[in-house]
């Protein structure tokens, strides 16, 4: 799957009592809107994952989205 990053984002994900918390900057969050986008057009297959050895920051807890149907 190819992703469509904005140049200068920062996504953050982190878990904590039982709540996940997205923090990201504009950029951050048109990147996670194009990814999203794609993912409900069935045109980035059926889920991705990103973590911080992949596209977010250091000490983010890892985020997967899928899509169901």
């Amino acid at each position: 799957m190819e992703f469509h990053w904005v140049d200068g984002y920062e996504i953050t994900v982190t878990v904590e009592n039982g709540a996940a918390t997205i923090a990201a900057n504009r950029e951050g969050l048109l990147s996670l809107a194009n990814h999203l986008a794609a993912l409900a057009e069935g045109a980035s297959g059926d889920h991705f994952h990103l973590d911080a050895y992949n596209s977010l920051e250091d000490g983010s807890a890892e985020l997967i989205v899928e899509r169901t149907a």
